[in-house]
């Protein structure tokens, strides 16, 4: 399904309703928007503790100042982790209308994340993209990032590792929580056994636990190369940020934060918690991107930065945050290409280190092209 926007604001400001449009006055630099929705299928079903996950939804924007300059950003929210829907994302991008401005992108609500973080995405673009490829390369704090490979759930790991492995990886991600907890604990035995010496492996729970079987896992993870266990706890749960920091003082393993991240909120109210694990932060998720960026700097945390299964264009703006993180450089959640049954939507292609100068040369342009 496709959408484009295609009302004009007013010449004279005006905060009210016409039509069912919100207008402003659009005096100072106009932007033309356009934007589509999209549904695309997986090439493969993403299994995890919330069920199969066989397609990504989002809307993809086009953003045109009057000089000229062109950014694209992306929506790509995931309503079962807490965020809003891609409709709420749509609708709010209707109501700017064909033509709109800065003091009429911040009227945004904050509920809004992923339509605020596509239009921030897409303004960043514009200036970013004119100093071309070299230029946003050199920009960066560093010339490359590990990827962790991401494993399927179930037995269907054991056959998964060797070829990363050939291919160069040496982190690890492997969805757990999918299956009785016994028959997943037996098989992180088997898992480790088949990572060289040196290698990390990250489990990702996707809030499937309660207390006692996270536990469980914690007491299995601390004499194995486990770098931290994600999400064990259901961000939604009752008492769950308690039983989180209790899990994080009680295990040598540490815990990673992902659905309890789903905005700028939860990350300072998590940072003024003192939380002492990982942070694990989306940035398509967010809508004020630097924002959050300079809070977990100013407290040093430990972050790793994740793909939301986005397209390129999602992509290519999380990994540019990725690349200028002055903190520590952890290896990157990314490692989940090729994902789609259209490669055109895809990131980089799979291997164990994106360098920035890949990042540069993802064309936004061509998957907005690809999805008329």
């Amino acid at each position: 399904m496709n959408g484009v926007g295609l009302r004009q604001g007013s010449a004279n400001r005006k905060s009210g309703l016409r039509r069912g449009v919100r207008t402003y006055d659009v005096s100072g630099v106009k932007y033309r928007l356009e934007f589509r929705r999209y549904r695309l299928p997986f090439r493969a079903p993403v299994r995890t503790a919330h069920g199969f996950w066989t397609e990504r939804e989002g809307v993809l924007l086009r953003l045109e100042s009057e000089t000229g300059a062109v950014g694209y950003g992306e929506a790509a929210p995931i309503a079962v982790f807490g965020t809003e829907s891609v409709e709420e994302d749509e609708a709010g991008l209707r109501a700017l209308g064909e033509w709109t401005n800065d003091e009429a992108i911040a009227t945004l609500p904050v509920r809004m994340a992923g339509a605020r973080r596509a239009l921030a995405m897409a303004r960043e673009a514009e200036a970013t993209d004119a100093t071309g490829a070299a230029g946003a390369a050199a920009a960066s704090a560093r010339d490359y990032v590990a990827v962790a490979a991401l494993l399927p759930a179930g037995r269907a790991v054991l056959a998964a590792i060797a070829p990363r492995l050939e291919m160069g990886f040496r982190v690890f991600k492997w969805k757990v929580g999918v299956g009785d907890i016994a028959d997943e604990l037996s098989l992180l035995d088997d898992v480790c056994a088949a990572l060289p010496s040196g290698a990390k492996l990250r489990l990702d729970a996707n809030g499937a636990w309660d207390r006692r079987r996270a536990e469980r896992c914690l007491e299995r993870c601390a004499e194995r190369p486990v770098e931290f266990l994600e999400q064990p706890i259901a961000a939604d749960a009752r008492g769950s940020a308690d039983v989180l920091l209790g899990l994080a003082g009680d295990f040598p393993t540490p815990i990673g934060l992902d659905e309890s991240l789903v905005g700028e909120t939860d990350i300072e109210r998590w940072i003024g918690a003192g939380w002492p694990g990982v942070f694990v932060v989306k940035p398509s998720l967010l809508g004020d991107v630097a924002g959050a960026m300079a809070r977990l700097e100013k407290a040093k945390a430990a972050v790793v930065f994740s793909s939301a299964l986005e397209t390129a264009v999602g992509a290519r703006a999380a990994l540019r945050t990725a690349f200028a993180w002055s903190g520590e450089p952890r290896a990157v959640g990314f490692g989940v290409w090729p994902l789609f049954a259209d490669g055109r939507f895809d990131g980089p292609g799979l291997a164990p280190f994106v360098r920035a100068q890949d990042v540069a040369r993802m064309n936004p342009e061509a998957v907005w092209t690809a999805l008329s």
